[in-house]
């Protein structure tokens, strides 16, 4: 009696690759479509923003919306990067003012309200540059290595380092500032601020940076499940130290751009602007919990609050009244979050 025939079984490894290759494109496809919920929202806006005043398109608008948002994008860039690895630091705040103050201040001449130590400007820019990374590596430090709450002692130091930034010139503004020293936000290139240049290629590096570096991807590890990318033989402690070093000196790096804007420091620089970056985090997808989230979401949210800014100052109905400006902010952070629920960019 003969043997039934077997059936061939099915080749199962290419099963798998198929099905794995079907499952990372659905997931691209998902991610994409996450980072880029907000043009849409972007493009309702320019259309409402053209009712509102015939001023909006042209480019001189634009360019001012770039200018005056620059400095907040590269603050968001660096607080993006601290919410990736799962903590967050709210002392960017006081950093992006007080380190152009403390820069300003020791070589301003005592005309424009400076020590008057005549020193050159170039080191007054180290120095402001040198008041970030110290923050931030203390910052590191004392959260990473002893500990510390994260919104507990960025608190603190949000409170610290604002009453230094007051104190050490009793509350006055700072101007007659060298021209080097207010380059970055005082200049064009091929009629673009350099300002808006130099977020740009924040943005972009740091994009790429998350992408492709091994580093990158060791941020989102951390965020996503410490214990799993420590095990895996990340440094976790080293990458989140190094990343509250590199926020901190992009938080300075954006207060020298608004000095340069303004041509002056003032003591209240940087006032409020936290919520202005958790807002345009949380509203360009960046999770509170780490792990999630990119640079192209974090840029859209930076887009959308200064839209919705201009507009409010460029409608006839506000006549650029800032409360409704800050009572915006927080109705699209109310807002975003809900998106985020509904679209699963949430952890439940």
């Amino acid at each position: 009696m003969s043997k039934p025939a077997v059936e061939r079984p099915v080749d199962q490894p290419e099963q798998t690759i198929a099905g794995t290759l079907r499952r990372n494109g659905r997931h691209i496809m998902t991610n994409w479509i996450r980072e880029l919920a907000l043009l849409p929202v972007i493009v309702l806006l320019v259309v409402i923003g053209a009712f509102v005043n015939p001023a909006f398109l042209t480019a001189s608008n634009f360019i001012n919306v770039a200018q005056e948002s620059a400095a907040l994008g590269a603050v968001v860039a660096a607080e993006t990067l601290i919410l990736l690895t799962g903590k967050f630091d709210l002392s960017l705040q006081a950093t992006y003012g007080l380190a152009p103050m403390l820069g300003a201040w020791l070589i301003v001449s005592p005309d424009g309200q400076g020590l008057g130590s005549d020193w050159n400007p170039f080191l007054g820019i180290a120095i402001v540059l040198l008041v970030g990374v110290v923050v931030g590596a203390f910052n590191g430090f004392m959260v990473i290595k002893l500990g510390f709450n994260a919104f507990i002692f960025t608190l603190a130091m949000l409170i610290l380092l604002t009453g230094i930034q007051v104190g050490i010139v009793s509350g006055r503004t700072i101007y007659h500032l060298p021209a080097e020293f207010i380059y970055l936000g005082s200049q064009y290139l091929l009629g673009v601020p350099v300002s808006v240049w130099v977020t740009g290629a924040i943005f972009l590096l740091s994009a790429l940076f998350l992408r492709y570096h091994r580093i990158g991807r060791a941020i989102y590890a951390i965020g996503g499940n410490t214990e799993a990318a420590r095990a895996a033989g990340i440094h976790v402690d080293r990458v989140r130290i190094g990343v509250f070093i590199v926020a901190s000196l992009l938080a300075a790096l954006a207060g020298l751009m608004t000095a340069g804007e303004v041509d002056a420091v003032t003591a209240s620089q940087g006032n409020n602007l936290i919520f202005s970056v958790f807002a345009a985090a949380v509203i360009g997808g960046i999770s509170l919990d780490g792990g999630r989230g990119r640079m192209v979401g974090a840029l859209t949210g930076v887009i959308l609050l200064a839209l919705v800014q201009n507009i409010l100052i460029l409608s006839p109905l506000t006549q650029g009244q800032t409360f409704w400006i800050d009572a915006a902010s927080g109705l699209i952070i109310l807002i975003a979050l809900a998106l985020a629920r509904l679209i699963g960019t949430e952890r439940t």
